[in-house]
């Protein structure tokens, strides 16, 4: 290069440190996302899970912890980094040109060239990664529904594994209270000795049960630790009162709800985002335009001369028509599935509500009507058998009754709890963990 050209080259970069410097986006793009994933630490005394776990622990750790929730979460700072790179422009280019090897005939031309982008296309990129940026937070709710809906879930499941194991230790008191009885009028020669043994083989049986009911409660105890990466649960009970019934919302106030979902609001999203990439698939229909500003030195006339240039690609063949088709069909796509996931979603909300309503009037039925029926069929069968005025059978019979009301009860008491359960993952309205 010239002594005296190569300042001029250098100058042309100076006087341009825009192009030289990153841009960063503005308006929308710059601002931050308007979701906050991230949850206040728990206290030492939340995290230590030696003993009974509350249901707002259990919710906590899994938020924290949930490694499918971790994937989501940092999928939302992926995509964040998109609209950075959205906003930026294409990068100035220096071009030298050499013609004729020797010194006394040399020419020597130095360019800059700078793309100008047409048709709206930095603000299209800017939209489109904003748009992903809200598809992936609406993705990250829907996962801590879900996520939250699976704790709860297993939270309720393991109670009532827990009622149900308590139920049968009840249950077994009662059989060896029976036996006790059996075996005393055995003695007494008031029944046949075939009386005990039918005792017997009746607390056989719920002690068998209760071995299984002792393994279905580990079984739901790891299940529920699993929801927040735990292989084995550290805690050794659920706190909680699986009695306490679910409130009845109202339907048409819980379809409002859910048009504000985290599923209902990824599917909406999606839309919107493909709609986004439609526009910018069209602004590449435009074709950009290259500047050039230069200089050019010819030795032979020791002359300096000023170059400027402008470059414009002629859309014959490519006018990005095929990636512009498929953007329309994408789109149309999207509005399709967001039209099936809200009759989807209507049709689970109001399978829920009913499996709700119909569980609480299950229960009502149960506790008011049926269990103490029960109750006090078993306490006259086994008063009068030790009377001598009903059979062993008789007993036998009252106490199956009565296992089976409270068994009844209890499932349609955690039914109650899991319909619930589904009507707030589907309707998207979790209780906050600080009201729980």
């Amino acid at each position: 290069m010239h002594k005296y050209f190569l300042p001029f080259g250098l100058a042309l970069l100076v006087c341009q440190p825009s192009l030289a410097q990153e841009v960063a986006p503005t308006g929308a793009a710059s601002q931050q996302p308007v979701i906050n994933y991230k949850l206040p630490p728990l206290g030492s005394d939340e995290l230590a899970l030696a003993g009974q776990l509350t249901l707002r622990q259990a919710l906590q750790q899994a938020f924290q912890n949930n490694p499918d929730l971790a994937v989501a979460a940092l999928e939302v700072k992926a995509v964040e980094a998109t609209i950075l790179q959205a906003g930026v422009r294409p990068n100035p280019e220096v071009s030298a040109l050499l013609e004729d090897t020797r010194k006394a005939t040399r020419t020597t031309t130095l360019q800059l060239n700078q793309t100008l982008e047409l048709g709206g296309k930095r603000d299209a990129r800017i939209k489109a990664a904003e748009k992903s940026r809200d598809a992936a937070q609406a993705d990250y709710l829907s996962k801590r529904a879900d996520i939250q809906g699976a704790v709860v879930g297993a939270y309720f499941a393991a109670l009532e594994a827990q009622e149900n194991l308590l139920l049968l230790k009840s249950s077994l008191q009662l059989a060896q209270r029976a036996s006790e009885v059996a075996a005393k009028r055995v003695a007494a020669g008031k029944v046949a000795p075939i009386e005990a043994t039918k005792a017997r083989v009746a607390e056989a049986g719920v002690q068998v049960e209760l071995q299984q009911a002792n393994s279905a409660l580990s079984i739901a105890r790891r299940a529920l630790a699993a929801t927040w990466g735990d292989s084995a649960a550290a805690f050794s009970s659920v706190d909680g009162h699986i009695n306490d019934l679910p409130a009845l919302p109202d339907l048409v106030v819980l379809q409002e709800r859910l048009q504000n979902s985290p599923a209902f609001l990824k599917t909406r999203l999606e839309v919107e985002r493909r709609q986004a990439l439609v526009q910018l698939e069209r602004s590449r229909r435009v074709p950009d335009v290259t500047v050039s500003i230069g200089g050019k030195r010819v030795e032979e006339s020791r002359l300096n001369q000023m170059i400027f240039g402008l470059s414009i690609p002629i859309p014959v063949f490519d006018r990005n028509q095929g990636n512009l088709q498929e953007a329309l069909q994408r789109a149309d796509k999207a509005r399709d599935e967001l039209r099936s996931a809200q009759l989807r979603l209507d049709g689970e909300l109001r399978d829920a509500y009913e499996r709700l309503r119909v569980g609480r009037q299950q229960v009502a039925a149960l506790q008011g009507e049926i269990l103490p029926a029960a109750q006090n069929a078993y306490e006259v069968a086994t008063k009068g058998f030790e009377l001598g005025k009903f059979s062993f059978f008789e007993v036998l019979d009252a106490q199956r009754v009565l296992f089976q009301a409270k068994s009844q009860a209890l499932r349609a008491l955690a039914e109650t709890h899991r319909a619930a359960t589904e009507i707030e993952r589907v309707a998207g309205a979790f209780p906050s963990t600080d009201s729980l």
